[in-house]
């Protein structure tokens, strides 16, 4: 019974993944399984993966997890990392030179 209800945890959360609603996830595991599972039960499941950000004495390690997902998820995909780091650099130089600007003027900084 363990193994069927782990089993029944991993297809929520593969189906979850790929994008179905709660709704269409219990439609599907009757449909293909004949299991009724209520929507409550694939939100428990659902939410029983997430682990909300909180800012503690660990945060150093779960920011670096998230970096790493992120790192992983463009590798993936194909999306030139270095190219999005470097260009995230030079946005937040922006922000802090107008910030700074506006600091000093009072006013919005326009770039020229």
């Amino acid at each position: 019974a363990a193994a069927a209800a782990v089993r029944v945890d991993d297809l929520v959360i593969s189906l979850s993944a790929k994008g179905l609603t709660h709704g269409e996830i219990c439609a599907h595991l009757a449909d293909v399984y004949g299991a009724q599972v209520s929507k409550q039960t694939v939100t428990a499941i659902t939410d029983r993966g997430r682990r909300p950000f909180r800012p503690g004495p660990d945060w150093p390690t779960r920011l670096g997890e998230l970096a790493y997902g992120v790192y992983l998820l463009a590798d993936q995909t194909g999306v030139d990392v270095a190219q999005v780091v470097a260009s995230t650099a030079s946005n937040l130089h922006v922000h802090a030179q107008q910030s700074q600007a506006a600091k000093e003027t009072g006013w919005p900084f326009e770039a020229s």
